[in-house]
């Protein structure tokens, strides 16, 4: 994963994600939003429309004090967490289905 800042204030972010699709952007993007001081985050990935870009510019505004780079990882890791414990929800679920079968 290739990353590039575009713009960086205290409180907003603009970071282009070179190789990623909406798949890993919405996770991304739910999981800021779900994050403490994220008041907003969206992304943008307009190929051919917006003048030839390519890759998704993912944009973030933070509040009381966050940094959105600071925001950014909590959520980046939040996203791990939460894929790591949903798999083995999915283990577990498919375990129990398969011990009823048996």
């Amino acid at each position: 994963m290739e990353l590039r800042v575009i713009d960086k204030t205290d409180e907003e972010l603009r970071i282009e994600i070179a190789g990623e699709d909406h798949t890993f952007m919405n996770v991304l993007k739910g999981q800021l939003l779900n994050t403490d001081g994220v008041a907003a985050a969206t992304y943008d990935m307009n190929p051919e429309q917006s003048g030839g870009q390519t890759e998704p510019i993912l944009s973030v505004k933070t509040e009381d004090g966050l940094d959105p780079l600071d925001a950014l990882e909590e959520a980046a890791n939040g996203v791990s967490d939460n894929l790591k414990s949903l798999y083995d929800d999915i283990e577990a679920a498919f375990d129990e289905a398969e011990a009823a079968e048996a």
